[in-house]
């Protein structure tokens, strides 16, 4: 009889210990959990937007890159935000110069299908501490 409630209990600590990595409780989000959200948040794109200066920044390429797809993005409250997100960016026909314009990418269209065309896939994890006014990119790799 012991061993068939220490089994029921392993068991039922077992369904809690894979509920609590999933992040959820009571079909909620648990505080401090990633959530996912919406490509528009005006946050996420000013993120990705940093992301990508500083893609343009390292890049060697003679045209400027911009965002083009967000594909997936979530966002987790740890002292901060945490941004977690996978998105495209895909080379414009604006050319790089050493003044500030580099910094405007709103006016510049992506390059069109043939040989200049190109689309990197880029994973982006960041830490956003607004009261601190500091974003550190933790990771940020892109792959053609």
């Amino acid at each position: 009889m012991m061993g068939q409630k220490t089994l029921l209990l392993l068991s039922l600590l077992g369904v809690l210990e894979v509920t609590l990595a999933r992040g959820f409780y009571h079909g909620h989000s648990m505080p401090g959990s990633p959530r996912n959200i919406s490509s528009n948040d005006h946050n996420l794109q000013s993120v990705v937007l940093i992301a990508t200066y500083s893609f343009n920044n390292q890049s060697n390429d003679a045209f400027l890159f911009k965002p083009s797809a967000i594909h997936r993005a979530q966002r987790q409250v740890v002292k901060g935000l945490r941004y977690n997100v996978d998105f495209e960016i895909s080379r414009t026909v604006c050319r790089k110069h050493n003044d500030k314009n580099n910094n405007d990418l709103t006016n510049c269209d992506f390059q069109p299908k043939g040989p200049l065309h190109q689309t990197f896939q880029c994973h982006l994890e960041v830490w956003v501490i607004p009261w601190l006014k500091r974003n550190t990119i933790e990771l940020f790799e892109c792959k053609p």
